[in-house]
């Protein structure tokens, strides 16, 4: 019953206005009521005659003065055309599916015995606003909705925000309340939730008593919604949500006949999984996919795309594989897919077409598809080019060029470069831009593996290392516990990513940088400690730092002058690479146990639940050897120091002999 028309930008005419009249909501406040769905539901709903004549009347006392502009005039014209045509073709009894708004601009004044047409506009009339309109080469389809998706919170136009309520009122017109509690209780029973029939027949009197309190002709949603927050679900709000989606805007899903035409963008996916030999299946079946093999490469390209347009049909799994060049996925065809693809097509007439497109509108700050996204966000809208991605997260679009590339889409891969490249200038946090350094290495990587260019990544990539270089001097100092924790996961995943970067380049130099940048902020004073252990730790693994010069700092980091939690946290950012150092490292151990064994009684309470967290993240094995090696700390008898046993030459001849002939050696070599 909305008069809402298409959505801005989206119809021939670019003047749309932005905001219509609500035809519903000016009866509503004419009769006194504040809710305009309470209104409908008291008039419309609740009556036992046909109440067309009525709302055509109303609609025709909302419409007086009304002019329409000149994109609704327009659509009233076609519509009057095309049932002039069925008029024509010798139909009598034609029904016209439209909202009520338009009702008086098809129907005319209803005066008895007129002929349709008359009060109306005439053909000439009609024809003049036609003519000269460009005509569009279109394809139409049935479009199967889901009652969710007629729900208002899920963006339909319409504003129908509880279908399933209606549908029960359509269908029960015997005792509604009644049945609708009855139908609840179950929805709740099946939950495991305790519901009896006492508790039903309670809400059925507290509805009823509550509608004449509050002077209504007939207990109501709100009336039932009350009754069964109170007794069924005794207050709880998590139950009535449920009712709520199972029951008030339901799960049913429509269906169109077999022989309906399938809209372009379906008819191309069919013809992929048919090229690409994947059946739609309901049950769950696994693929791997060898990226080294085209018709495995394709399959992913197809896969990945898909997800961009919100058709979860493949969900990627852990591969079994340690290489890049493997992928596993779950597939699995659900129905309502059909529903997201005839959503997607407005992106385009092919997978990679439609693809494409969603990923500019997602670069431009577009919402990410899926069932629950509003029908605003299904289609295209005017192009906001790259600065209007400045409300997208640098890490956003750094994923959405991993995607892009997972997905092999090239045309669409410069324009989000762009953005991310305006995105990147604006962005002045240093976290920002180390939490998307990751996936744009990660990016370049699969851009090699699967052979898909990505002119301009390595670039974009070696500014943002610049910038984190630059800035992570300040970033590192006047944190507390929970930033430094939070920095610190961005200083590991821009280490990994150096990594990779130089492995895949060829090239030391942007790993030197960083190594540079962090031994010149582990210098300062001013850290935290878990930043400076961690610092520490990688400068001593990338061999920048030796056994020798990690000792002393460590002394200082645990000596009387720092707090015991800054020196457990110390520890805690040194030992995050990995314990086997201790049992490596008679010094290192020796200095731990020593401030450790040093703490006041009442100190020591205090950092044992760092140390617990620190020494409970290793593996039991590393746990065990780190015990031993404590053990043999109380006797000074540490292997590998200088009171290690003498060897016996004789017993190690035969284990050396034993190894030569596996290696194939003989004593004399």
């Amino acid at each position: 019953p909305s008069a809402a028309g298409p959505r801005d930008g989206q119809g021939p005419d670019a003047g749309v206005p932005a905001v219509r009249t609500d035809p519903i909501g000016t009866l509503a406040r004419a009769a006194g009521y504040d809710d305009p769905e309470r209104w409908w539901e008291d008039v419309v709903e609740h009556r036992g005659d046909t109440p067309f004549q009525v709302i055509a009347e109303a609609m025709a006392a909302v419409r007086e003065g009304h002019v329409a502009d000149a994109y609704e005039a327009r659509r009233e014209a076609f519509m009057r055309r095309t049932i002039r045509r069925a008029v024509k073709d010798g139909f009598e009894r034609i029904a016209v599916v439209c909202g009520a708004w338009h009702v008086p601009a098809l129907a005319g004044p209803s005066r008895e015995g007129a002929a349709w047409g008359a009060g109306l506009p005439t053909v000439k009339a009609d024809d003049a606003l036609l003519r000269g309109l460009p005509k569009v080469k279109a394809e139409m389809t049935w479009v199967p909705w889901t009652y969710g998706r007629l729900a208002a919170w899920s963006g339909y136009g319409a504003g129908v925000t509880s279908p399933g309520w209606y549908h029960h009122l359509f269908a029960s017109a015997d005792r509604p309340v009644e049945r609708w509690l009855t139908a609840a209780a179950g929805v709740l029973r099946e939950e495991d939730l305790p519901v009896s029939s006492a508790h039903v027949i309670e809400a059925v009197r507290l509805t009823q008593s509550l509608a004449v309190l509050r002077g209504r002709p007939l207990a109501g949603l709100a009336e039932v919604t009350e009754a069964a927050r109170a007794v069924l679900c005794e207050g709880d709000d998590l139950p009535v949500e449920l009712i709520q989606r199972r029951m008030v805007v339901g799960e049913r899903l429509g269906h169109v006949p077999d022989a309906t035409p399938m809209v372009p963008l379906q008819r191309h996916l069919r013809e992929e999984q048919r090229r690409l030999k994947l059946r739609p299946e309901a049950l769950d079946r696994e693929h791997d996919l060898d990226l080294r093999k085209p018709l495995d490469l394709e399959r992913s390209r197809l896969l990945h795309r898909l997800r961009l347009l919100g058709v979860e049909w493949g969900t990627p799994q852990e591969s079994r594989s340690k290489g890049t060049f493997r992928e596993s996925w779950t597939l699995a065809w659900r129905p309502e897919f059909d529903i997201e693809l005839i959503e997607a097509s407005a992106w385009g007439t092919t997978v990679p077409a439609a693809a494409g497109a969603r990923v500019r509108d997602l670069a431009d700050g577009g919402r990410p598809s899926g069932p629950a996204a509003p029908q605003g966000a299904a289609g295209p809208g005017p192009g906001g080019g790259p600065a209007a991605s400045a409300g997208v997260s640098l890490a956003g679009l750094t994923g959405l060029v991993e995607r892009c590339l997972l997905a092999d889409l090239p045309d669409a891969l410069p324009y989000v470069l762009d953005a991310l490249s305006a995105r990147a200038a604006l962005d002045s946090d240093v976290t920002h831009l180390m939490a998307a350094l990751p996936a744009m290495v990660r990016a370049q990587r699969y851009g090699d593996v699967r052979g898909t260019p990505a002119t301009g990544l390595a670039s974009i990539v070696d500014a943002l290392l610049t910038r984190v270089c630059v800035g992570l001097g300040g970033a590192v100092t006047g944190l507390d516990d929970d930033a430094a924790r939070d920095l610190l996961r961005h200083i590991d995943g821009v280490h990994a990513a150096v990594a990779l970067l130089d492995g895949a380049s060829g090239t030391e130099a942007p790993q030197a940088r960083w190594l540079a940048t962090l031994r010149g902020a582990s210098g300062r004073s001013d850290l935290h400690g878990l930043i400076e252990g961690r610092l520490t730790r990688i400068l001593l693994d990338a061999g920048d730092l030796d056994a020798e010069q990690v000792g002393p700092r460590m002394s200082r980091a645990m000596s009387a002058g720092h707090p015991p939690a800054r020196a457990a946290a110390w520890i805690e950012g040194f030992l995050s690479g990995g314990g086997l150092l201790l049992v490596h490292d008679a010094r290192l151990l020796a200095l731990i146990d020593g401030w450790l064994t040093g703490l006041a009684p009442e100190t020591f309470v205090d950092v044992l639940p760092l140390l617990r967290r620190t020494f409970g993240a290793f593996a039991a094995p590393e746990r065990r050897s780190i015990g031993s090696r404590v053990r043999l700390l109380t006797t000074g008898a540490v292997p590998g120091g200088e009171d290690v046993a003498e060897l016996d030459e004789e017993r190690a001849a035969a284990a050396v002999r034993t190894v030569l002939m596996i290696l194939g050696k003989t004593e004399a070599e």
